[in-house]
């Protein structure tokens, strides 16, 4: 009996206890006077500019991926290749931003008298369809020392070994095409091209015709000098080679074409 009564009263304090009210604490916070909200990364500001032309897009519509380092273009203004072409502005009626003509010639502006002036340095790239079956670029031939000698792309030794050497980063036609070769040894084919005069004629026969050209100076440059192997706009041929046993010196030969 005492045992069934132990267990009424467990069970009536358990059911008091579950019929309590719950209750959950209350909290209260001031704000602080002056909160260091982050500010808004909008910007609604209107920038004015007095640059010519006001409007130029300098968006990524715009935005030109750079030429190679060192190439005859690479310090031409504006020379470069759209990053995005579909979206050069004028592309969808036609137009188009262009420093690269069709027809390979580089425009770059220039001021004249105050007024905006197009120019243009030729320049014919080396493709897979200039090349002869024996793997060479063309012919170079000069009377007044007797060279006839076959051209090669690059100036290295394997290139110098066969004949005279194109430099690659310039024109193999139009504009200013570029070459060396040897001027002792076996395969010394430039090593009377200092003896050239004013008036002399070398003459350039590759894939894309015949070319005839003038000299119109001999001198001898410093070896760091490459200001001969930039891109002209008019047709010229250079030539270069070492100048026998002064190793910080180099012949250089400009003839025009005629």
């Amino acid at each position: 009996m005492k045992k069934l009564l132990s267990m009424l009263l467990a069970t009536c304090c358990l059911t008091g206890a579950t019929m309590l009210p719950a209750s959950a604490l209350e909290y209260s916070f001031d704000a602080p006077d002056n909160p260091l909200f982050g500010r808004p990364t909008s910007d609604d500001t209107i920038y004015v500019t007095t640059d010519a032309p006001a409007n130029t897009d300098r968006s990524k519509n715009a935005a030109l991926i750079p030429p190679n380092f060192g190439s005859p273009t690479s310090y031409l203004p504006g020379s470069g290749t759209p990053l995005t072409p579909n979206l050069v502005p004028g592309a969808l009626s036609g137009g188009l931003v262009g420093s690269v003509s069709s027809s390979g010639s580089i425009r770059y502006p220039s001021v004249n008298g105050g007024g905006s002036v197009w120019n243009s340095t030729s320049f014919t790239d080396v493709t897979s369809d200039l090349y002869y079956s024996g793997g060479h670029l063309g012919t170079l031939k000069i009377p007044a020392i007797g060279l006839s000698v076959k051209i090669y792309e690059g100036t290295d030794s394997a290139a110098l070994k066969k004949g005279a050497g194109h430099f690659e980063d310039t024109s193999i036609w139009d504009g200013n095409p570029c070459f060396a070769a040897h001027n002792r040894g076996v395969n010394n084919h430039f090593g009377r091209i200092h003896e050239l005069e004013n008036g002399d004629t070398i003459k350039l026969t590759t894939k894309l015709g015949t070319r005839t050209y003038e000299v119109v100076s001999v001198s001898k440059i410093s070896e760091t000098d490459t200001g001969g192997l930039a891109a002209t706009r008019d047709n010229q041929i250079t030539l270069f080679t070492c100048v026998r046993d002064q190793s910080a010196y180099r012949w250089c030969v400009v003839a025009k074409e005629i």
